[in-house]
């Protein structure tokens, strides 16, 4: 009885070192040309985190008092930059919309700013993220599953 507690303590102790070793490589899978873009956009950035997101790369980054985050399609080119803002640097367009539509309490605000160079403002609600154009009209409800 106490061999076969023993050889399962080892066996779970390997396993647990595997899943490590495999997040740890996943990490590192991040395109060079993705790691290189980034440093050319953000040099002073040193602590970063990176995300796969189905074939683009996501850092997670902080600038300043905000956090931030840029996506890179595999080849490197940016495709659209994330920067969180307090409610109140919400045009008031949305913040007014968001209390007409009885959406609730805004938990995050974001301004987005796609590759293109348009910006997409951010609200996140209770029911998901509502998205309005760079002059604060209602574009979408985006409702991501966990």
């Amino acid at each position: 009885m106490k061999k076969s507690a023993i050889v399962l303590s080892i066996i779970f102790a390997l396993g647990a070192g595997t899943v490590t070793a495999q997040q740890m490589s996943k990490k590192d899978e991040v395109p060079v040309a993705v790691k290189n873009a980034f440093k050319k956009d953000y040099p002073q950035v040193k602590k970063v985190k990176w995300d796969d997101e189905h074939g683009t790369y996501e850092a997670e980054f902080k600038m300043g008092n905000k956090d931030m985050s840029v996506t890179y399609s595999k080849s490197g080119m940016k495709e659209e930059t994330e920067t969180s803002l307090k409610v109140t640097e919400l045009p008031k367009s949305v913040i007014s919309y968001v209390a007409q539509k009885k959406y609730g309490k805004i938990k995050e605000a974001a301004r987005i700013v796609k590759a293109d160079g348009s910006v997409v403002y951010e609200a996140e609600v209770k029911s998901g993220d509502l998205l309005f154009n760079e002059n604060g009209s209602f574009n979408s409800l985006k409702i991501e599953k966990d």
